[in-house]
């Protein structure tokens, strides 16, 4: 898992963000605040970890599947790219 620790910085940074959003759902709940704004943010807080999810299966798919990542020429490769582009379609 080279890639988690390599980008370690970043993705505390993203838990932080995502950790931000869940307090803030537990404030609007504190305060009374209406249902809308409370989806609302909840529904930031998915996205959130929907793109920490993606950015880490792209980062495990890109350093423990491909050959060679930066110059996907086989075809284990480019079917692995596929598959991330799928992925971030799907998270969308």
């Amino acid at each position: 898992m080279a890639h988690v620790f390599e980008d370690k910085k970043r993705i505390t940074s993203r838990i932080k963000r995502i950790k931000g959003q869940l307090e803030a759902v537990e404030r609007a709940l504190d305060e009374g605040k209406d249902c809308f704004s409370i989806l609302q943010t909840l529904s930031a807080c998915r996205g959130g970890l929907n793109g920490l999810i993606g950015e880490l299966i792209e980062g495990h798919i890109k350093d423990h599947v491909m050959i060679n990542p930066s110059q996907p020429k086989s075809d284990q490769d480019k079917s692995a790219l596929e598959l991330i582009k799928l992925m971030k379609t799907y998270w969308k």
